[in-house]
């Protein structure tokens, strides 16, 4: 079970990279994974070391050093089945480390432990040992044995904040894990049920926004009722009532599309009613609208917030008597047609502005659908990529691959065009990589690269350790409120305390809703 932790991610999850800055950079401490067995996981290169602790980097620079660090990493996993919490205890070489079990539904996965440091009780003891294991692995290195004196001290009070601090990890660990666990699981009984050309495996994502999504489509495929999607632009508004359709029973049926921006309000009359022949110059002979060739299907109204009033009116008629006349036509003529409809804008407040009907809108929005903006659903980046590589790969012939860092400095856009956007960075992604393997940070385009230095600096280093927990902690809240839609109950059991608590904590931060 320990090889379903998706170790080699956590670093991608901002609030556990942050997490593993913090400690770094007050306490010189490294945070380390290990998996049931006491294998280091989610380890860079194999060798992954704090920076800051000068020790931990000669050590794991020998081979004999860094055969220890693994010993230490399976002390610590034994050392966690042994306790329900956090244990401190003692390395191989001498320094101390506190570990914490990672464990789901009663089964042990793992630890997540810091090493690196000394215990203030027993400093002076624990430097001789350290010092006599360097006599007899490093022959004695002066250098290194000067570095002994730079390791860490904490106190009582600095274990118990870093015994919080890794806590708060392994919290984020198991939420990150339960979360993706749900979805999959989501997702495969969605594709076993709807195994159509447009089934909802097409819709890429198992974030809990897009599960959410997937839930609802799921309930609403086979109504007969007007559905009107939100969204920004590149969402895929278009690609949900595409899902819609070829789940339902009109799927042996046609599927239009009409933009409704993209025409002037005489030739969208002509499109959507059709037009009889001398109805207007140009008009050679009769043609059908869409409603007509629609007939039995769908009829996809994409941007409907660019209508006119007047257009608004003949709209409405249509979805309340199922009736139309085409342009220069006496003769009214009647379909069965199915309406999705789908805006960028607040149609409720054009309806306040009086830019919009108030009656057309409610009777869109007999369902109303929300697509997620891609900045809301992170964790769906590396889905995304993989699928518009392969696609692109395929394309190309040249299979490719992205680096760590190029997916950091991708994770860290914010991405204003959304899943089209990314797609568009990975189709030019890949014709500048030609022929290479790999794609690295050099090749994304320049908006990307700017917001990559200036998005998540890291921590401050100064100042109050309590400060800066809080400053964390506000963080996460803030953004585990607006993930779950204020869902308080459901917060509080993602970040491991009562619902009280979470209650508590917002009202102290001040995160009123109507202020984030």
């Amino acid at each position: 079970m320990s090889d379903d932790l998706r170790w080699k991610d956590f670093d991608k999850f901002h609030a556990i990279r942050r997490l593993r800055e913090l400690v770094g950079n007050w306490f010189k401490v490294q945070v380390n994974f290990t998996d049931a067995k006491g294998l280091l996981r989610g380890v860079p290169d194999g060798k992954f070391f704090n920076p800051l602790n000068p020790f931990c980097k000669a050590i794991v620079d020998s081979e004999k050093g860094f055969q220890d660090r693994r010993n230490t990493a399976r002390q610590a996993t034994i050392d966690s089945t042994r306790t329900t919490g956090a244990k401190l205890s003692r390395c191989a070489t001498g320094v101390s480390t506190l570990s914490v079990p990672i464990k789901i539904d009663k089964t042990f996965l793992g630890c997540v432990y810091g090493d690196g440091f000394l215990v203030e009780e027993t400093a002076a003891e624990q430097r001789a040992v350290i010092s006599s294991y360097i006599q007899r692995n490093f022959d004695g290195d002066k250098e290194l044995l000067k570095v002994v004196e730079e390791l860490p001290v904490l106190s009582e009070k600095d274990l118990n904040y870093l015994t919080e601090l890794i806590e708060m990890v392994v919290g984020e660990i198991l939420a990150t894990q339960k979360s993706l666990s749900t979805a999959q699981a989501q997702v495969t009984e969605l594709n076993k049920e709807l195994g159509t050309r447009y089934g909802f495996d097409q819709m890429i994502g198992k974030s809990n926004p897009m599960q959410e999504l997937y839930r609802l489509l799921d309930r609403v495929c086979d109504s007969e009722a007007t559905v009107l999607i939100n969204g920004e632009n590149g969402t895929g508004k278009e690609l949900i009532s595409k899902a819609l359709h070829y789940n339902s029973r009109r799927n042996k049926k046609k599927f239009m599309v009409v933009n409704c921006g993209a025409f002037n309000e005489n030739l969208l009359e002509s499109e959507l009613f059709g037009h009889v022949k001398g109805a207007f110059t140009g008009a050679v002979k009769d043609k059908k609208g869409m409603f007509e060739e629609a007939n039995g299907g769908t009829l996809f109204l994409d941007e409907i917030g660019e209508t006119s009033m007047s257009m608004q009116v003949k709209m409405l008629r249509v979805l309340q008597e199922g009736t139309f006349t085409p342009v220069g036509s006496t003769e009214m003529k009647k379909g069965n047609v199915r309406i999705l409809a789908a805006t960028n804008r607040n149609l409720e407040k054009m309806v306040k502005d009086g830019t919009f009907r108030e009656d057309l809108y409610y009777r869109l929005k007999v369902i109303n659908l929300t697509v997620p903006p891609l900045r809301e659903r992170k964790e769906d980046i590396p889905l995304l990529l993989n699928h518009f590589l392969e696609k692109f790969s395929k394309q190309s012939g040249h299979k490719k691959e992205i680096n760590k860092e190029t997916i950091e400095k991708l994770l860290n856009h914010e991405w204003p065009g959304n899943v089209r956007e990314l797609e568009n960075e990975t189709e030019r992604l890949c014709v500048l990589a030609g022929s290479d393997p790999v794609i690295t940070p050099d090749f994304l385009s320049s908006q990307i690269q700017d917001n990559a230095k200036n998005k998540y600096p890291g921590y401050r280093v100064n100042g109050r350790l309590k400060d800066a927990l809080e400053e964390l902690e506000k963080e996460m809240i803030m953004e585990g409120l607006i993930r779950t839609k204020w869902n308080k109950s459901k917060l509080a059991k993602e970040l491991g305390i009562s619902r009280a608590g979470l209650i508590m904590k917002v009202e102290k931060y001040g995160l009123d809703k109507r202020t984030i």
